[in-house]
C-alpha cells in the first residue's frame, strides 16, 4: 500500500472514532444549523437543478433538504450507487411520496433498483448544484471520501461530457473539519464547504 493511501486510510480511522462518539443530540444539533446554512445559501436559493446525497447516520442529515427543494418546486436528483464498481448516476426523484418508497441498501440508504429505468442529471441538461458527503474536509475545499471514488469519478465524467460545471457543495460536522488533507491529482476539490461553527 503507498504512503498516501495509508495516510488517508489512517486519517478515514481517526475521523470515523470522532463521528462514532458524537451523541444524537449533538448530530441533530449541528445538522440542524447546517440545513439552515444550505436554505439561506444564494447558490442554493438559485439552483434550479440539484443533487442531494441522502445521508447516513454519521453524516450531516439531508431529509429535510431534499423535502424543502422538492416542496418549492426544483428539479431534483439523488445518487444511485453501484456498490460493485465505482459508478454513480444521479437519477431523478419526483416526489416525497416516491422517496419514502425507495428500497433501502446495504449501507441503509435510499435509491432506485439498478435495473430501474430512471431519468439521469447528465442526460437530461446537467445540473446547478451537487451537495456533496465526505468524512473530512478542509475549509479549502479539499475533501476525504470513503475511499470507493464515486463523487471524484461522478465529477470528472460530469465536466468531460458537459461543457458547464455544477457548483459544490459539502455539509459537514464540525468534527469532520479538519486543517489539512492528503490529496492526489485524482481528489476533486469541493467549491464551498458548509459546517456548523
Amino acid at each position: 500500500m503507498n504512503i498516501m493511501k495509508t495516510a488517508k486510510a489512517t486519517l478515514r480511522k481517526e475521523v470515523q472514532a470522532k463521528l462514532n462518539s458524537m451523541n444524537i443530540a449533538e448530530r441533530s444539533r449541528q445538522s440542524l444549523i447546517v440545513q439552515q446554512k444550505i436554505l439561506q445559501h444564494e447558490v442554493y436559493k438559485k439552483s434550479q437543478r440539484l443533487s442531494i446525497f441522502l445521508s447516513m447516520k454519521d453524516e450531516v442529515e439531508t431529509e429535510p433538504i431534499l423535502r424543502q427543494a422538492l416542496d418549492t418546486g426544483k428539479t431534483c436528483y439523488i445518487p444511485r450507487y453501484n456498490s460493485n464498481s465505482n459508478h454513480m448516476d444521479m437519477v431523478r426523484l419526483h416526489t416525497w411520496q416516491e422517496y419514502q418508497s425507495l428500497p433501502v441498501t446495504k449501507w441503509k440508504i435510499k435509491q432506485p433498483l439498478l435495473d430501474e429505468l430512471c431519468e439521469t442529471a447528465l442526460a437530461s441538461g446537467g445540473l446547478d448544484l451537487i451537495l456533496i458527503p465526505g468524512l473530512a474536509f478542509t475549509k479549502q475545499g479539499h475533501r476525504l471520501g470513503r475511499g470507493r471514488g464515486y463523487y471524484d469519478t461522478y465529477l470528472t465524467k460530469y465536466r468531460a461530457s458537459l461543457s458547464l460545471a455544477p457548483t459544490t457543495i459539502a455539509l459537514a460536522f464540525n468534527e469532520q473539519i479538519l486543517p489539512e488533507i492528503p490529496t492526489e491529482e485524482t481528489d476533486v476539490p469541493i467549491d464551498i464547504v458548509l459546517y456548523a461553527d
